[in-house]
């Protein structure tokens, strides 16, 4: 298997191909990145099997040739509202599988809209496989599958965890950041009604989750929104929110407002964003009666009667870096994809999430059993204050 890392030299894509390199011992990578010297030096350390190419993503026939030479396309290069659709369009058009870790709706939306031109061409494209989406997606499966009728899904992520691990150019923000303002300024797109609805970024939402109780988070534009009802066609709400303390909430509010009325360009608002993380140190996961740092949550009946669940990832991949939580799932999901049908899908239609937690826990800190990745929590259940609070506890213990 030939895998071409595309963006392979990035924050995220460095930690998708060390995964790629580590599980699958008969992978050829090839490391594409437009900085050739860094593609090199990460080359270089993942042994015999790893090549690297300079390579622009804009230049169409040099994209094409790169993608003709790999069986699979793995996909890291940001932000995606501007790089995801044109670089899945050319494997397809090469017959080649894809994954990537595309999180912005708007051109996921565009992207499923080449399944029957995936189909006709033989290949599979899994879009979104990170954290959020990604994990979360599965995680938001596992929940719903506990109930016998499923009305709202919420996916959420804590904001204040990790953190940036990539040195950046003076002057040029990174592509995660690039996205984060994109998404939450203007109108984002969720699911409400049992239809797909635009709405101003960063909504005030009030959750109870099993557990913790009622906790408030911010609507995020992020594609689980509108992904999640076409696997539980009876669900009438689907969000992804984001969380933090009253500080990060309320610069990015700020940040959302000064955009939002011109003040300040997008890209100066991402670079204002970028300086303010790298000053600030990451906070520790699993922190306290807070929301779990990355959560599916299941909203609808069980037995006649109402209830809720909620799926929370209890290890983390890799460290508490943006780069390593959602390059790591990327690369595991490399694996995970055979026998797939040809077509474009998302994590929760071609994967299981069974198969996804065991195949992340050994990249996990301190190796845990595949059993305790995810702390399920049940409204029904007196105890799952203390589950969860166990389980976080633990969790944390491998952090210090």
């Amino acid at each position: 298997m030939r895998v071409l890392a595309l963006g392979g030299a990035g924050a995220m894509g460095v930690h998708a191909c060390r995964t790629v390199a580590k599980v699958h011992e008969d992978a050829e990578l090839i490391v594409a990145d437009l900085d050739a010297e860094r593609a090199a030096e990460v080359a270089a350390g993942l042994g015999d099997r790893a090549r690297s190419i300079g390579l622009d993503v804009t230049d169409a026939a040099a994209l094409t040739e790169a993608i003709r030479r790999a069986d699979v396309v793995m996909n890291t290069v940001g932000p995606f509202f501007r790089f995801g659709v044109p670089i899945l369009r050319a494997a397809i058009e090469q017959g080649r599988d894809y994954v990537d870790i595309c999180d912005d709706w708007e051109p996921t939306v565009e992207m499923l809209g080449l399944n029957e031109a995936a189909k006709a061409a033989g290949s599979t494209a899994l879009v979104g496989m990170g954290a959020s989406p990604g994990v979360s997606n599965l995680l938001a499966v596992s929940a719903a599958r506990e109930l016998d009728r499923v009305d709202e899904i919420i996916t959420g992520w804590d904001l204040t965890t990790g953190g940036l691990d990539v040195a950046s150019t003076p002057g040029v923000p990174s592509a995660a950041v690039v996205h984060a303002i994109e998404q939450i300024t203007g109108t984002i797109r969720v699911t409400r009604g049992g239809r797909p609805v635009d709405e101003p970024a960063l909504r005030r939402t009030r959750l109870d989750y099993p557990g913790v109780g009622r906790r408030t988070a911010w609507t995020f534009g992020h594609p689980e929104a509108l992904t999640m009802p076409a696997a539980f066609p009876s669900v009438t709400t689907s969000l992804n929110v984001a969380f933090g303390d009253p500080a990060t909430i309320a610069g990015l509010r700020v940040i959302r407002a000064a955009v939002d009325r011109r003040l300040v360009s997008a890209r100066r608002a991402a670079l204002i964003a970028e300086r303010v993380d790298r000053w600030s140190s990451a906070k520790p996961a699993f922190r306290g009666r807070r929301l779990p740092p990355l959560f599916g949550l299941a909203i609808g009946a069980r037995h006649g009667e109402p209830a809720s669940v909620g799926c929370a990832l209890a290890q983390i991949p890799g460290g508490l870096t943006m780069g390593e939580v959602t390059g790591i799932p990327l690369g595991v999901a490399i694996g995970l994809l055979a026998g797939a049908r040809p077509g474009v899908g998302t994590p929760e239609t071609l994967l299981d999430p069974g198969d996804v937690y065991a195949a992340l826990a050994p990249h996990c800190i301190g190796d845990p059993d595949p059993a305790s990745m995810v702390v399920t929590t049940r409204s029904w259940e007196a105890h799952a204050a203390a589950d969860l609070h166990d389980a976080l506890d633990r969790a944390r213990a491998l952090l210090v």
